[in-house]
């Protein structure tokens, strides 16, 4: 596999999650840093490689500051921005037009009352609403909480999407690790692509690589899972190559930039 990716790296992409796969969990995401040895690996990646991007959850312009290599890709907000190496202003999903508050003015009304005494904490990125219970001192009255929130989300029109102690709420049909997959691989000339994530969004990413290898679109199409105690079986299930946290990562892209 890895021989396939290096066959050609021009027409190759690299593309990760950053918060569990370059960056390792931490009890605070605003304390969370990727190591230099991966802001390196990257670095170099990218003058070899059609395309080394970032993936994130986080806003793009934050995701950026947090990875520190200002010459790659990044899809933030699961799919809803993109930021690409030449630009200084963050492009948004066409497809948010009018929708950006929906999930926040849910969360305004009476699903948002008393969140901070359920053990949740809100996190606003402007389209998308996290509620988190990491370091909740309930944790599962706090996730259970979050249950009943994503059901009434799924009333009111918002999709709720689930990751490692966080529910996110978005507008119905927008973003997606796969629509930023795919945003990100269209408009190059590429025939190999590999992903890597540790959580429930990166399997929609990987799903993506292999639909488009099955389309014929990719010769080769590697998604790597990314193992934790906190990992759901899905990642171990559906991708091709399994590896040991944050550090099992950066020796796959070590091999890749050797």
């Amino acid at each position: 596999m890895l021989d396939a990716l290096r066959a050609d790296p021009p027409r190759t992409a690299i593309l990760t999650d950053v918060d569990g796969t370059l960056a390792p969990i931490v009890e605070r995401p605003e304390r969370a840093a990727v190591p230099q040895r991966a802001r390196e690996l990257l670095a170099a990646l990218s003058e070899r490689y059609g395309l080394v991007g970032c993936i994130s959850g986080r806003r793009a312009r934050e995701a950026r500051e947090l990875v520190g290599v200002g010459d790659l890709a990044y899809a933030g907000n699961h799919g809803l921005e993109l930021l690409l190496p030449a630009d200084d202003e963050v492009r948004l999903d066409p497809a948010l037009t009018g929708r950006e508050r929906e999930a926040a003015d849910f969360l305004a009304g009476p699903a948002g009352e008393g969140l901070g005494a359920s053990g949740l904490r809100r996190e606003d990125k402007g389209p998308i609403q996290a509620l988190h219970w990491r370091q909740a001192e309930e944790e599962g009255g706090a996730e259970a909480r979050a249950e009943e929130i994503a059901a009434g989300a799924r009333r009111a029109g918002l999709e709720p999407r689930w990751g490692r102690k966080v529910l996110e709420l978005r507008p119905v049909g927008v973003g997606g690790k796969d629509a930023a997959v795919a945003a990100l691989l269209a408009p190059r000339e590429l025939s190999a692509a590999i992903y890597a994530g540790d959580d429930r969004t990166d399997l929609d990413a990987g799903r993506r690589l292999h639909e488009l290898r099955d389309a014929g679109q990719l010769r080769t199409a590697a998604f790597v899972g990314v193992l934790s105690p906190e990992a759901p079986a899905e990642l171990a299930e559906e991708s091709d190559l399994n590896v040991e946290g944050a550090e099992g990562w950066l020796e796959l892209l070590a091999e890749l930039a050797a």
